[in-house]
């Protein structure tokens, strides 16, 4: 079982793909040592092996010397034996260096839109971030699996090389010479291959952002009757996909042919001057046999070496894209101190504080401008400050374990429901269904035969709007109940559920806050009416602020706002009191 470390990105100044797959390297150079030692053993084991059949050849059957032929034997025998051995170890470091270098890339993306979620989506899709996670990571994982028998290869090519050298100068020069000018002859095949792969994986991409998006948004495609349009959309994109592919293809192809055809006529080059030196009385009989073991045993090499070539082109395409997401950030900078506990969250471009241990709402007539606000106090986006500190200044983590943001669009996930709810684990049945009652989601539990142990499906889809959303204000609830959280921002919690229930959760909202910091981003005359303060943003800035029955009698505009119909907010209110 292999053990994954906390991820350590790279830093945000690295924009070439050879220095990130160096720096991605440096974090797992233990498995990489380690597998490198025992590839360099085993291809070490194989190569030596041509070089005692030949010799047992001359020692034991030319010279008619039983001993030598016997000792030669056991040799050979403790070669394989110590080949195979050494090669399922290797093996298993190499699949351990898979699995590391994969795992910690998709690590890597999965933290880093968590921390920066705003900064990725605004600037790489959906599909790019998806591809870079089931694509892109497993492929810059495949060069971390070669490093083993790439290593192997280059000191066995230079242990035969000085080998067949001793045994004649012309076969060695060939070997030490033809060598390097195949890998070029190779090489001159990869930049233009990675130039169309990178092509091909931007296309992908595209792809998987139009599939993801089309999905999310079946029931609205259904609702204006344009699947057909969308299918032919996707069909197109799906064949300019195709078209990339063949070129990657042909060119593949045509680097795959050639990864046959110049080993094949470098071993037979080798093989020709072998049995010239025979004819020629420049090679004994031991020599010949060793360097016909020495060419069969090269292929292996070769492959490797082509293989290396190959993975290498991939783990840069792979790199290049993994950089394109990583490398979107929110600006941050170190800071010398963290806030107090208690310290007022601030933000100054709207003027905006919230007073500690109130329940605070925000009204705006813009409601994006709401939303925006909530991000920035939840340091998605930079601009608000804790205390006197930039909260893009603290580490993501810190801030996450002080702020927690609830945002308007409820997100549920595949699991239990208990683990909808709580998603750490750490509450008990109680502090859950306490979380479920303020959150007036009752009628969910009593609908699931399995109750807290029902499953959920991806997106929560069996779920309605307003029951999604309920869900996870309680999730929210719960998070901010953890004593380390000091403020909680929901954004619109009950914009999809209606007047009564919405009543019943403003009352139960203001009790279960009562004394902890507390903003809430709505303009429900009903949320309003239970909240301890109301901030009104007017352009963009607080222009007003007081209870929401003040607020209505002194400001106009703050009235013309939140006001559906003041007969239907009175007698909703009345109802739920009833």
């Amino acid at each position: 079982m292999i053990t994954l470390p906390d991820p350590v990105p790279p830093r945000p100044s690295i924009t070439s793909p050879t220095v990130y797959i160096l720096s991605m390297a440096r974090l797992q150079w233990r498995t990489l040592a380690g597998g490198a030692l025992l590839g360099v053993f085993w291809m070490g084991c194989q190569a030596a092996i041509p070089l005692v059949v030949g010799n047992t050849v001359d020692a034991g059957l030319v010279a008619r010397d039983s001993s030598a032929l016997v000792t030669g034997c056991l040799v050979l025998v403790g070669l394989a034996l110590a080949s195979a051995l050494s090669g399922m170890m290797r093996h298993r470091f190499a699949v351990s260096n898979w699995l590391l270098g994969a795992l910690r890339s998709q690590h890597l993306v999965g933290h880093h839109v968590a921390d920066h979620g705003l900064a990725v989506s605004g600037k790489v899709t959906t599909g790019e971030v998806v591809q870079a996670v089931s694509t892109d990571g497993p492929r810059f994982a495949d060069l971390m699996d070669i490093t083993a028998r790439g290593t192997g290869t280059v000191v066995a090519f230079g242990a035969v090389a000085i080998y067949l050298l001793r045994i004649d100068l012309a076969i060695g020069l060939f070997v030490v010479i033809g060598m390097p000018l195949l890998a070029a002859g190779l090489i001159v095949l990869i930049q233009p291959l990675q130039t169309r792969q990178t092509r091909h994986r931007a296309r992908e991409g595209d792809l998987t952002s139009l599939g993801a998006d089309t999905v999310a948004g079946l029931r609205v495609l259904r609702g204006i009757g344009g699947e057909d349009q969308f299918t032919a959309r996707y069909a197109e994109h799906s064949q300019e996909v195709r078209r990339a592919g063949v070129r990657v293809a042909g060119l593949q192809a045509l680097l795959d042919a050639a990864h046959v055809l110049l080993p094949g006529a470098f071993l037979t080059g080798l093989t020709w001057l072998a049995g010239h030196g025979v004819v020629e009385g420049r090679l004994s009989v031991g020599d010949l046999v060793t360097v016909y073991a020495v060419t069969a045993f090269l292929q292996l090499p070769l492959q490797t070496s082509t293989e290396v070539l190959s993975r290498w082109v991939r783990a840069r395409v792979a790199a290049e894209r993994l950089i394109a997401v990583l490398g979107r950030r929110v600006p941050t900078s170190a800071t010398t101190h963290l806030p107090e506990p208690g310290s007022v969250l601030h933000d100054p471009s709207s003027g905006l504080t919230v007073p500690v241990g109130s329940l605070t709402a925000l009204v705006s007539a813009r409601p994006e401008t709401g939303i925006e606000i909530a991000d920035r106090l939840a340091a998605l986006t930079p601009g608000a400050r804790l205390g006197d500190v930039p909260l893009e200044h603290l580490p993501a983590d810190r801030v996450r374990r002080r702020v927690v943001l609830s945002e308007a669009e409820p997100r549920l996930f595949t699991g239990t429901l208990r683990e909808q709810i709580d998603p750490l684990g750490r509450h008990t049945d109680e502090e859950v269904l306490g979380a479920v009652h303020t959150a007036d989601a009752f009628d969910v539990l009593t609908g699931l035969p399995e109750g807290l142990d029902a499953p959920v499906a991806e997106r929560g889809r069996d779920f309605s709007g307003g029951q999604r959303q309920r869900l996870a204000l309680a999730r929210a609830l719960l998070m901010a109940a953890h004593p380390d959280v000091e403020v909680l921002v929901l954004v619109e919690p009950t914009s999809a559920v209606d007047a009564h229930t919405e009543a019943r959760i403003a009352d139960r909202l203001h009790a279960s806050r009562s004394g902890r910091t507390t903003l809430v981003v709505s303009s429900s005359p009903l949320v309003l009416d239970r909240c301890d303060r109301v901030a009104f943003l007017d352009e963009g800035r607080v222009g007003a602020s007081g209870t929401h029955r003040s607020l209505l009698s002194s400001s106009p505009r703050y009235r013309e706002v939140v006001v559906r119909s003041e007969a239907a907010v009175e007698a909703a209110v009345e109802e739920s009191r009833r």
